[in-house]
């Protein structure tokens, strides 16, 4: 008989991420493609794109179907917690044999970090969230309301707290900051007034392309710009907060904590101030990428651990 292989899906806010590994979780083959998100291209759409993303990633295995064991899948926009039939009828038809094991996008990158289920998840990229999980079972999630509830601390908040900085500044007409004027000069924009024609015409969905903004924020921060360090500062301040109500409602002070997403996976200052604010002695690392979580937990469903 051959060894079981699993399949692990990760939908994020911008991109579709399919993994096969085998029982040691060693990656035989992956694909990257756009987002899979519900909410940005419909279900319908969303659904096809992930049954082909799965398909080609079969491909370049070079394996049939049945030979998946099991799949887990987490995807931005179709938590389990509301859209389990919808994951459960996306991947019957590409993986008819696979016992499928529906998640969320947050679980799979808890499960990816730690190697294991149980601890807490802070997420910030385009959006942000904090998901923990203890010992006992209990879960809980807070923040992940999306760009126009919530999402406080993320890559697009950072970028409207900037934009919202700039159209101020020009209403008051106060002059622009060094950070505002950084920010028209990398859009390539004259004036402030040009900035309703890049956020509403722009091709790209609008969401994305504030989020981006974050990286300027960032950069600018480490010049030494007091700007750019208070808006660096706030979002940490929202950040942290969300791990430690985490901490307090799951009765889980030790949770060990994992860093998810395009802010907190990379040696930046809202990194920095975040762990510092955790009282965390270093930057958290993942072990592995929220694919490779979805098939480890894939594979702990399938083996019953």
């Amino acid at each position: 008989m051959s060894d079981p292989l699993f399949a692990g899906i990760d939908g994020g806010g911008s991109s579709l991420r399919v993994a096969i590994v085998d029982a040691r979780l060693a990656t035989i083959a992956t694909q990257s493609a756009g987002t899979a998100n519900p909410s940005i291209s419909g279900r319908e759409g969303a659904q096809a794109h992930i049954r082909a993303t799965v398909r080609a990633t079969l491909r370049q295995a070079g394996i049939a179907p049945e030979r998946i064991a099991a799949a887990g899948i987490g995807i931005a926009g179709a938590s389990n917690l509301h859209s389990k039939d919808w994951l459960l009828a996306t991947l019957a038809p590409v993986l008819p044999s696979a016992r499928l094991v529906p998640s969320s996008d947050l679980e799979i990158a808890l499960v990816g970090a730690l190697g294991r289920r149980h601890g807490i998840l802070l997420l910030a990229g385009t959006g942000s969230a904090a998901y923990g999980c203890a010992p006992g079972g209990q879960r809980l999630q807070v923040g992940g309301w999306g760009y126009l509830l919530g999402d406080e601390g993320s890559g697009y908040w950072m970028g409207m707290q900037l934009l919202r900085g700039i159209t101020a500044a020009y209403d008051q007409d106060i002059g622009l900051t060094e950070l505002g004027a950084a920010c028209l000069d990398a859009l390539e924009l004259e004036t402030a007034r040009d900035l309703v024609g890049w956020l509403y015409r722009g091709n790209e969905a609008a969401p994305a392309r504030v989020a981006k903004l974050a990286r300027l924020v960032l950069d600018v921060a480490r010049t030494g710009d007091d700007e750019a360090k208070r808006l660096v500062a706030a979002a940490a301040r929202h950040l942290a907060k969300q791990v430690e109500w985490l901490r307090s409602q799951l009765d889980y002070p030790c949770a060990p904590i994992a860093f998810a997403g395009g802010l907190l996976e990379a040696d930046n200052a809202l990194c920095a101030a975040v762990t510092r604010q955790l009282n965390l002695p270093e930057q958290p690392k993942a072990l592995h990428s929220p694919a490779i979580g979805a098939a480890l937990l894939a594979q702990l469903e399938w083996s019953g651990a």
